[in-house]
């Protein structure tokens, strides 16, 4: 349903962890590289995940590629054969994700995914002024929600497809929530259209 945290809220958990000793897990495989308007979601409040989880956009949609990272206190604590993974140590997927890590540092697509976002939302939000079903609007750079008022005969699968008939595609995640997570790369003309 893309809902942001509050601020604090990640500094908050991740001091909680340390606390009491637990590792601070940042799950980055639809809010990581870029798409929340910096390289990782958790940049935001400038915490530094144990353990992050990267996935989906590792590989610029080229393959299936993820990764797991921890620093080598955590790492050393898992043994051979403790572990596995369908695609670990694929050579080309390694190849894959170090040069899309390069093109979205080089393009600066986290930069453009934080203004590309605030544009959609305030244009959601001029929505919002004449539709009343439309109650909220939330994201981060280009991972976005609207939450709308359903009826008994009309709900958010209902608004997707009206939304898909006009040429615009988007998932409802629940029967009141729409997400809109367009492509890094969009331009102004292609999100006006």
């Amino acid at each position: 349903g893309v809902v942001v945290p509050d601020e604090g809220y990640l500094t908050g958990a991740h001091s909680l962890c340390k606390k009491h000793g637990a590792l601070f897990v940042a799950d980055e495989v639809q809010t990581g590289l870029c798409r929340t308007g910096r390289m990782l979601a958790v940049d935001y409040e400038g915490v530094k995940p144990d353990v992050l989880i990267l996935g989906k956009a590792l590989s610029g949609g080229m393959m299936p590629v993820s990764a797991v990272l921890a620093n080598d206190e955590v790492m050393m604590n898992i043994s051979p054969g403790e572990h596995g993974s369908t695609y670990g140590g694929n050579p080309l997927g390694c190849v894959i994700g170090v040069e899309a890590l390069k093109i979205m540092k080089e393009d600066g697509y986290a930069e453009r995914a934080y203004e590309m976002g605030k544009y959609l939302r305030a244009g959601l939000r001029d929505i919002q002024r004449d539709c009343p079903q439309l109650t909220t609007v939330r994201g981060k750079g280009l991972l976005n929600a609207i939450v709308i008022e359903p009826s008994d005969t009309w709900n958010a699968w209902d608004a997707c497809l009206e939304m898909a008939d006009n040429g615009l595609l988007a998932k409802p995640t629940h029967g009141d929530i729409i997400r809109f997570a367009p492509p890094l790369v969009i331009t102004k003309p292609q999100m006006d259209d």
